[in-house]
């Protein structure tokens, strides 16, 4: 990866954008995208669309989500201690020992989610951290203390890890789900533009808010849009650590190529086409199956208006939902590839439906 790339991927993950309170890290990739791009615009809850020949008929989405997981502050107790709720599908289970940043108008305040030690804990109290349990400690006396330092019910709060790279293969880091699909699609537009690629129709670049509560950005723009073809990019689980059962999950790799997945918003000959780009570019990839929805922005796209003949591409990626979410270097850049190669061989007006 170029250096440019990699300091940008830097910047952009380890920037805190939650669900809701996207706009910081959206503004980051808006300005890395802008001189690949020949227009853009944003709609009002912060999704934010580049464009490439936007007086073109023929519409292309590629998209990923901006959103992040993250707690809201829920209660302050006369102590000063802050009872929290879930902003997405955050997991109470990691919370106890991490440090948090939360956020309020008047900085970031530093926290952590304190656990009593093993010593003291009574044999019924040693259970599985709850969300009714988990609490955060800003180092206040009591409440007002607390309120001092601008933290309110309301306030959301991100964990305070950042990104690294484990053993020269691997990116480690919160929020890879689903910002490194946000770089992976900017990194397009750049290949694109600094090859001096000119594509017969239009391409809607998409960073999409409010997934992680259930599709919402991309629900927005899709009607707003209204394109001919998208295609999402998300995450997926790798199924090689303890405790993933293939049978269920299916048999994922990390390293071992994008993984696309059948399913009914999945439209098959999109599917097929991106399976013979593969094939044709000696890209490698990994096939998955979805028992209805696909769990992603797919579906919001596919269900849209009159429906969009969509499909999913996926990063495998370890540890989902954790501040140790891990992905290879070589699926990263062989989903560009994959994107990259397949929009070049698109052809403008192309008819997907399947009885013409």
């Amino acid at each position: 990866m170029r250096e440019e790339s990699f300091e940008f991927l830097q910047t952009y993950l380890n920037n805190a954008a939650p669900t809701g309170f996207e706009s910081s890290g959206q503004q980051l990739w808006l300005e890395y995208i802008k001189p690949y791009i020949d227009e853009y615009f944003v709609d009002t809850y912060g999704t934010v669309v580049g464009v490439i020949n936007p007086e073109a008929e023929y519409k292309v989405v590629i998209e990923a989500h901006a959103d992040e997981i993250a707690w809201f502050v829920n209660y302050i107790t006369p102590e000063g201690y802050i009872y929290v709720r879930r902003n997405g599908g955050s997991d109470a289970l990691i919370a106890p020992s991490k440090r948090v940043n939360i956020h309020t108008s008047k900085g970031t305040v530093k926290a952590v989610f304190g656990w009593p030690a093993i010593h003291v804990r009574k044999i019924e109290q040693d259970k599985a951290p709850t969300i009714e349990t988990i609490f955060l400690d800003c180092g206040a006396a009591n409440r007002q203390e607390v309120e001092d330092m601008g933290v309110h019910v309301g306030c959301v709060v991100t964990f305070d890890d950042e990104l690294f790279v484990m053993n020269e293969k691997f990116y480690v880091g919160r929020a890879l789900d689903n910002r490194i699909g946000g770089f992976m699609i900017a990194e397009v537009a750049r290949l694109l533009k600094e090859n001096k690629k000119k594509l017969p129709f239009g391409l809607y670049i998409v960073n999409a808010v409010q997934e992680e509560i259930g599709l919402r950005g991309a629900e927005m723009i899709a009607h707003r849009i209204k394109p001919n073809l998208a295609i999402i990019t998300d995450v997926t689980h790798d199924t090689q650590s303890p405790m993933y059962e293939k049978k269920t999950n299916g048999d994922l790799h990390c390293g071992k190529g994008p993984v696309l997945t059948y399913g009914p918003a999945v439209q098959n000959n999109v599917l097929n086409m991106l399976i013979a780009v593969a094939q044709k570019n000696e890209i490698p990839f990994q096939r998955a199956a979805a028992t209805r929805a696909t769990g992603t922005d797919t579906d919001a796209f596919a269900y849209s208006s009159d429906g969009v003949a969509s499909a999913l591409i996926s990063l495998p990626l370890k540890y989902m939902h954790t501040t140790v979410e891990t992905v290879h270097k070589d699926d990263v850049e062989n989903i560009i590839q994959l994107y990259y190669q397949f929009l070049l061989q698109l052809e403008s007006g192309h008819d997907f439906r399947y009885m013409k």
